[in-house]
C-alpha cells in the first residue's frame, strides 16, 4: 500500500481510504496501482464479501487525478503521463465490471478522476457536503475517466451541460442525473460508517441491504425533484441539444435569466477546442460500449498533450495560477472540423492499443 491509499478488512468489508487530504485526495499514479492491486486481491478472498471506498480528511471524496504531474511530466515528456491514464481507465473499467458490490462514499468534493472511481458502483451514496463536477473543460481537457460513457446517459441533455461547463452540482442534482443512488447527511453517513465497522456480514447483498435501511429514511429530505438541474431541464434540453458548441452558446446567450447568464459566462471561459471535442465525445459515446469508449477517450488524451489546451490550462489554474488561459485557438469560431477529429485519430492500432483487453 502507498501511504495515500489505506486498506483494511473488517466483519467482511474491504474498507479502502484515500488519504492524500492536504491534495483533496487527487490520485497519483501510486494510488491508481495500490487500488487496482487491493480490488484484485480482494475480488477472490473469502473474508471479503463488499468494498467500501471514502476519501480522508472530511473535505473530499477525491477532486481528481493530480494535475501537476499531468503538467511536469508533459513538459518533460515523461512516458509515464500516458502510463498514468492508461492505468486509470483501466481501473475504472474494473470498478464497472467488479465482482462484489462496491460501494462508494461520495462526500464533499467528487470530481474528474474522483468520478472515475465512483461512477461504476453498485451504490453510490452522495451527502449534503458533496460537490461534483467533471470540470475539465476549464483546465484544457475533456470530461475523460468514462465520462464520455456515464454523462451520455444522464437524463436529456444534462450530459452535454454538465461535461462542457463543467458546473458543479450537489446531492439533489446527482440523484436527478443518475450521478448518484442514495443520499444521507454527513453526520449520519458517520454513524453507518461506524455502524458497519462494528458488524460482520457473511454477504454483499445483507451489506447493500444494511446502508438501505439506514438511507431509506432520509430519502424525503433530499428530493431528486427540487435540484437545481430539474429546475432547469427545458432550458437545458432545449439549449444543449443543438447541433455544435456555437449553437448551443447562441441559444443560451438569447435565454433570459440568471442561470442562462451564467451558463453563458462558464462556456465564454472554457477552451474552445475542448468544448468542441468533449460535445463530440459526449454524442459518440452514447451508441458506444463502456470498453469503446475508454479506449476513445485515451486515443482523446493522448492528443490533449501534443497538440490540445492541457499543458496551458493547467499551467493556468495550478501552477501559475494567472487563470489567463492562452487558449489555441483562442474563439469557437476558429475551431475547425478537422481540429476536433483528430483528438479521435488513434495513435495505435485495434491490437496494439495500451486498453485492448478490456
Amino acid at each position: 500500500m502507498t501511504d495515500f491509499v489505506q486498506a483494511e478488512v473488517h466483519g467482511g468489508i474491504g474498507y479502502l481510504t484515500l488519504n492524500r487530504p492536504q491534495a483533496l485526495n487527487a490520485l497519483s499514479l501510486d494510488m491508481i496501482r495500490a487500488l487496482t492491486r487491493t480490488l484484485d486481491a480482494w475480488e477472490g478472498a473469502t473474508d471479503v464479501v463488499a468494498v467500501v471506498i471514502a476519501g480522508a480528511g472530511g473535505k473530499a471524496f477525491c477532486a481528481g487525478g493530480d494535475i501537476r504531474f499531468f503538467h511536469r511530466a508533459a513538459l518533460a515528456g515523461d512516458p509515464l503521463l500516458d502510463q498514468f491514464f492508461v492505468e486509470e481507465y483501466a481501473l475504472n473499467y474494473r470498478i464497472h465490471r467488479y465482482a462484489k458490490p462496491y460501494i462508494a462514499l461520495m462526500d464533499g468534493v467528487v470530481m474528474g478522476g474522483g468520478m472515475g472511481i465512483s461512477q461504476g458502483a453498485r451504490l453510490r451514496l452522495v451527502t449534503d457536503r458533496t460537490k461534483m463536477a467533471m470540470p475539465e473543460t476549464n483546465i484544457g481537457l475533456f470530461p475523460d475517466v468514462g465520462g464520455g460513457w456515464f454523462l451520455s446517459r444522464t437524463p436529456g441533455r444534462v450530459g452535454e451541460y454538465l461535461g462542457l461547463t463543467g458546473a458543479v452540482i450537489h446531492a439533489a442534482d446527482a440523484l436527478h442525473a443518475g450521478l448518484a443512488d442514495a443520499y444521507l447527511p454527513a453526520n449520519a453517513l458517520a454513524e453507518l460508517q461506524a455502524a458497519m465497522r462494528a458488524a460482520t456480514f457473511a454477504t454483499g447483498d445483507a451489506v447493500l441491504d444494511f446502508i438501505a435501511a439506514r438511507t431509506a429514511p432520509h430519502r424525503a429530505a433530499c428530493n431528486p425533484g427540487e435540484s437545481q438541474l430539474a429546475a432547469q431541464r427545458d432550458a437545458i434540453d432545449a439549449d444543449f441539444a443543438h447541433a455544435t458548441v456555437p449553437a448551443i452558446l447562441a441559444a443560451v446567450s438569447d435565454r433570459e435569466g440568471d442561470w442562462a447568464a451564467q451558463t453563458a459566462a462558464m462556456l465564454r471561459t472554457r477552451s474552445p477546442s475542448m468544448l468542441c471535442v468533449t460535445l463530440e465525445q459526449i454524442r459518440r459515446a452514447r451508441s458506444m460500449e463502456l470498453a469503446d469508449e475508454l479506449r476513445m477517450e485515451l486515443d482523446m488524451m493522448h492528443g490533449v498533450f501534443r497538440h490540445g489546451d492541457g499543458v496551458e490550462g493547467i499551467r493556468a489554474l495550478a501552477v501559475d495560477k494567472d487563470h489567463s488561459p492562452k487558449w489555441q485557438p483562442a474563439r469557437l469560431d476558429e475551431v475547425s472540423r478537422e481540429r476536433v477529429q483528430a483528438f479521435f485519430e488513434s495513435p495505435w492500432s485495434r491490437a496494439a492499443h495500451p486498453l485492448a483487453s478490456l
